[in-house]
């Protein structure tokens, strides 16, 4: 049933690549969907990019073990950073028809600052994707039956042929396939938990207090602080969210797509982490925390309906494979290949583009064929650059202070910071203190650059007065 059920799935999903490939004409069509996006379906796109198995698993599994404080990024913090994009960046980048944020970096602060930048999101893309592509062969390894490696390489091949073929116009229409699939599974699956569980209201009434706690005990404000501020501002800077709402019809469709997937997230969101919080009743003795979902999906829902289960599971993951293909490739070609091949063919960039689709597969497929380290991997690499990323973003955006020293000076800081105040000082809110840092970094260079600069105009201006009383002399 579940290999018939994949099997089925998979022909659906590059069906609907095949069908809007006819669609791609140009780069723009095939990155940003040609700009003609409805709100209804970018909305449902930034929701799927965003909620992945993690979303799920991983959220229920801590509430499950911890209660409230187990879980701040799934969905809170998550939600709010969607809603942050709307207020601060999705308006102002969809007004410039801008392919990637690294287009509005180049604008901003020259083309030194788009490499660095390139260089610095691309890395963390393809190893967290490659993350996402082994838990999707560990899925389809356990409902099948066959070996581990070779449902990594199968879950491989099905996102780069769609993602090939279909571009983010592909990407958007299986995202709402995706995201569909996901919101009533998760609604199917609480609304029979709850009518299985006539004793609901004593459960929660008899609750624990510390449950009820969404700050960790024993934590310092700085740890409190730090822990909401990876979601929140560590994800707001990604190519994988942006592009989808550089793909709106308008900037109004941009900014109102990143509140409605919020709203979305949000609720869905709620669904695992509510049934990880009353857990421990229902589902007792539970030892693998993250298979809470799973075991609860089996033993609760009918067969048909445990199938569609493992379906929005899967669905969780590819739309986010997917969309980590499409953005390193929009990264790597429109601004680094093409710029330097100096391609002029809309044909041959989007012949590019694709290819560069496929090496992005191949090289997280081998990444995520490595073993499990790939897992500590992800967690170095979103260390990586992210402040540096950010803090540039929103001073280029929001202020005045433009200045290419600084901002290269900055994401070079970005890069180092992290690191160093995580694994060498062990600060307590290292992605914090870099944003802090960054911050800090940028605008002590940009005075230094001003002073520099009028100095020079000083001795300059001091030189042709010299020259000028010379002349007169």
């Amino acid at each position: 049933m579940n290999g018939v059920f994949i099997v089925i799935y998979v022909v659906i999903q590059i069906l609907i690549g095949v069908y809007l490939s006819r669609k791609i004409k140009n780069e723009a069509d095939y990155f940003v969907g040609g700009r003609r996006v409805s709100f209804f379906l970018v909305s449902f796109s930034l929701f799927a990019t965003w909620f992945g198995a993690e979303t799920c698993l991983g959220s229920s599994g801590a509430v499950y073990e911890s209660g409230l404080s187990g879980s701040r990024a799934d969905p809170f913090g998550f939600s709010l950073c969607l809603f942050l994009m709307g207020i601060l960046l999705a308006g102002k980048l969809r007004q410039k028809n801008y392919v990637t944020l690294a287009d509005f970096i180049k604008d901003r602060y020259g083309t030194l600052a788009e490499r660095l930048v390139i260089w610095v999101m691309i890395p963390s893309s393809i190893i967290w994707g490659a993350a996402q592509l082994r838990a999707f062969g560990q899925i389809l390894s356990v409902s099948t039956s066959l070996p581990l490696d070779l449902m990594i390489c199968f879950s491989a091949l099905l996102v780069v042929i769609y993602t090939f073929l279909g571009g983010l116009l592909g990407d958007i229409y299986t995202d709402l396939v995706q995201g569909l699939i996901v919101v009533f599974s998760l609604i199917t699956l609480l609304i029979i938990v709850l009518s299985r569980t006539p004793d609901l209201l004593s459960i929660i009434q008899h609750m624990p207090v510390d449950r009820w706690k969404i700050l960790g005990v024993g934590e310092s404000i700085w740890e409190r602080l730090d822990r909401w501020a990876v979601p929140v501002l560590g994800s707001l800077v990604v190519q994988e969210a942006i592009s989808r709402f550089l793909a709106a019809r308008s900037p109004k469709d941009a900014v109102r797509a990143c509140y409605a997937a919020g709203g979305i997230y949000l609720f869905t969101g709620m669904i695992p982490l509510f049934l990880g919080f009353i857990g421990p009743w229902i589902l007792p003795d539970i030892t693998e925390r993250e298979q809470f979902l799973v075991v609860l999906s089996h033993k609760t829902l009918p067969n048909f309906l445990s199938v569609i289960f493992l379906g929005a599971l899967i669905s969780a993951i590819l739309s986010t494979v997917d969309s980590i293909l499409l953005a390193v490739s929009a990264l790597l070609t429109h601004n680094f290949l093409l710029p330097i091949l100096k391609i002029e063919k809309e044909k041959t960039k989007v012949l590019v583009a694709r290819l560069a689709v496929v090496v992005t597969g191949i090289i997280g497929l081998s990444i995520a064929l490595a073993g499990n380290r790939i897992y500590d991997l992800v967690l170095l690499a979103a260390a990586f650059g992210t402040a540096g990323v950010l803090a540039i973003t929103i001073f280029g955006l929001y202020s005045k202070l433009n200045s290419q020293l600084a901002a290269n000076i900055t994401l070079v800081a970005g890069l180092i910071l992290t690191p160093l105040f995580q694994f060498v000082v062990k600060f307590k809110a290292p992605f914090l203190l870099s944003v802090f840092g960054c911050s800090l970094v940028f605008v002590l260079t940009w005075f230094w650059s001003r002073s520099q600069e009028k100095s020079m105009a000083r001795v300059s201006a001091t030189c042709n007065l010299g020259s000028s009383l010379c002349d007169k002399q």
